[in-house]
């Protein structure tokens, strides 16, 4: 007698083309939308001025003009924020590593009395802040405002960092701790020499994590720096998109006809701008990536 076989509904089948085909093109239409407007940034800063204010630039750059950029090139206070985003960037990149990695080993180390209270208390102002104006009054207070120190120290502390890095710091043997002991390592030796080796990923993610968020900040400067010469590039990048406007109405005709010639260079330039401060970071990301997923998965998920 021959019994027939039944198929197992719970069999996972493989080879698919279809599903293949499936997945690749969901695959390409979501990086497709996630870059177009990028690419579309990119292309209206390459375009005719005219073109990019009558707003008829989509998939291809119409024209060709390079001038935005040429100006951009030649403004010296652009170049000045550049040098003190710079600053900030690897500033606030140092101290936050700096300090995550030396919030976070003691919270690992089990005989340190009262750990578990530092970690709730470290919870507290993770989620609930002063505010706004008494951020404001301390700075004040502390005489950082108008200066650079109002915006890397405030910043250089990151409880979340913290966290990150104590998670990633209790997946490394206990038994690599205990022999370094035995040689004779202090604390701050086991922690330089034998554990921040082993720990260029969570590092990484930290760094890269730290230069985004401060190379994109610029709300501290609104509300701190009133000295523009202590401005970040992206303070620099909302008074050319936000703050410039040109009255017309107050022109002559031919101080108009510049004026709309220079209109029609400024909403092109916005793009540039960008453009211009948008790419350090794309490329600084390659250099982290080897590191960035291994060290965003073990320091967020593994307890």
């Amino acid at each position: 007698m021959i019994t027939a076989l039944k198929r197992n509904p719970n069999k996972i089948r493989q080879g698919s083309i279809i599903v293949d085909i499936i997945l690749y093109t969901m695959a390409i239409v979501i990086c497709l939308i996630t870059l177009y407007p990028f690419y579309y940034v990119i292309i209206m800063s390459i375009s005719s001025p005219q073109e990019v204010a009558a707003m008829n630039v989509f998939l291809i750059p119409k024209g060709f003009f390079l001038g935005s950029y040429e100006l951009i090139l030649k403004d010296a206070k652009m170049w000045w924020a550049y040098s003190n985003t710079l600053i900030y960037v690897t500033a606030g990149a140092v101290l936050n590593c700096l300090m995550a990695v030396l919030g976070a080993y003691p919270l690992t180390v089990k005989n340190l009395k009262g750990r578990k209270w530092i970690v709730v208390f470290l919870l507290i102002p993770m989620y609930f802040g002063g505010g706004l104006i008494p951020t404001y009054l301390l700075i004040n207070k502390l005489g950082m405002y108008n200066t650079m120190f109002a915006v890397i120290i405030p910043g250089m502390v990151s409880i979340w960092n913290i966290i990150l890095v104590r998670t990633f710091f209790t997946t490394i043997p206990e038994g690599l701790k205990e022999s370094a002991f035995i040689d004779g390592a202090s604390h701050l030796q086991l922690l330089f020499k034998v554990i921040l080796p082993i720990s260029k990923p969570i590092i990484a993610v930290i760094a890269i994590y730290s230069v985004v968020g401060i190379w994109n900040s610029w709300f501290d400067a609104l509300v701190y720096l009133p000295n523009e010469k202590l401005h970040p590039l992206q303070m620099y990048l909302y008074r050319v998109v936000v703050q410039q406007s040109v009255d017309l109405k107050t022109l002559s005709l031919e101080d108009t006809r510049h004026a709309v010639a220079n209109m029609l260079s400024s909403i092109q330039l916005k793009y540039a701008i960008i453009v211009f401060t948008t790419l350090p970071v794309i490329f600084t990301y390659p250099f982290f990536q080897k590191y960035f997923i291994k060290g965003a998965l073990l320091g967020s998920l593994k307890e």
